[in-house]
């Protein structure tokens, strides 16, 4: 016994397992095409969207206008995100 515990104590320490890579939290995710951005559709893609289509990628629903306006608190959360999990 005495001798497993020199061996042990003799062994060299064993590297850290990498992070484990965290997905970004669901209401990140731009439900068009299912990337993160800051707004909460990517504006490129719901340009694309909004330009062949007047309802709302998320319910079918006609929507009621088609002014875009960013989301810059959830830009602020994803780049907060980001920098947590070095992305």
């Amino acid at each position: 016994r005495l001798e497993e515990e020199r061996r042990v104590a003799e062994e060299p320490p064993q590297p850290e397992a990498p992070p484990r890579e965290e997905p970004p939290p669901a209401d990140f995710i731009c439900p068009i095409t299912a990337e993160t951005d800051g707004h909460s559709y990517e504006r490129k893609q719901i340009e694309r969207w909004l330009a062949t289509k007047s309802t709302s990628p998320m319910t079918g629903e006609a929507l009621e206008h088609s002014i875009l306006t960013p989301n810059h608190a959830l830009r602020g959360r994803i780049r907060e995100w980001q920098e947590a999990h070095h992305c």
